[in-house]
């Protein structure tokens, strides 16, 4: 199966400190890709260097058959990389479609009218309708985000980012700040996703990584330890002593 990302040598440092040493990273078209690894391990950097925030200091990044290692972030949301961010960012005093609807217009650019197209034009309406009744808030398209539960507003920001239809689904912590019941009903909406989008999950919930991920990479102080299936992952000795901390 053909790789839609891939991360090529990738290196960069903060001055002394390198946070990511020529990592090597695919991610096949169709497949969910965990990303696991303890605090310092280089996920942020990663993150951050995939969205256009940081430049590497060497290597390439390619997706969709492109070099995209220099391109800006809005750039790389135009072509069709969408992120669900690790600290809820939506619009509490707007309503739950209008939120779906500005997040594809944000894409779009400038063939839209800012607010009068987003609260009324059906090319954005539609679209944004499908994404909310994919997530399960069908019912409160009419609701104001502030007057949701934590659980349903990382429910929407889900919906934000498949809205646009996007070629990868980049997930950094879907789970953060949920209880029980809450991240259940995530991961349960994540592997539903799984069937139509390809998905890059950073997690630190690692029992919900390996329930969602087809393959799992292991970074531990900004190096790749391992890349394979979840039980590969589970039963390597080096990631059980790097990560799990088991003799």
């Amino acid at each position: 199966m053909p790789s839609i990302l891939a991360f090529d040598k990738v290196s960069k440092r903060f001055g002394a400190v390198i946070v990511a040493h020529a990592i090597d990273l695919a991610v096949a078209e169709g497949e969910a890709l965990g990303i696991i690894g303890p605090n310092g391990a280089g996920k942020t950097t990663l993150i951050a260097q995939l969205q256009g925030e940081v430049m590497p200091d060497s290597g390439a990044i390619w997706f969709d058959g492109r070099e995209i290692t220099r391109l800006a972030p809005h750039q790389r949301a135009a072509i069709g990389i969408a992120r669900s961010f690790q600290i809820t960012s939506v619009f509490m005093d707007m309503t739950v479609l209008d939120n779906a609807a500005l997040a594809i217009q944000a894409i779009a650019g400038h063939s839209f009218h800012f607010w009068r197209s987003a609260s009324s034009d059906p090319r954005l309406r539609g679209p944004a309708r499908e994404a909310i009744e994919r997530v399960g808030l069908g019912s409160k398209a009419d609701f104001l985000v502030a007057h949701l539960s934590h659980g349903q507003r990382r429910q929407l920001e889900l919906a934000m980012a498949i809205a646009s239809r996007p070629k990868l689904l980049l997930l950094d912590e879907p789970l953060a700040g949920m209880g029980g019941d809450e991240s259940r009903l995530m991961v349960e909406l994540v592997r539903d996703l799984k069937r139509t989008h390809t998905i890059l999950l950073v997690e630190h919930d690692i029992q919900a990584v390996f329930s969602i991920a087809d393959r799992i990479t292991v970074l531990v102080s900004g190096r790749t330890v391992v890349t394979g299936t979840p039980e590969q992952v589970r039963t390597n000795a080096e990631v059980r002593e790097a990560y799990l901390g088991e003799e």
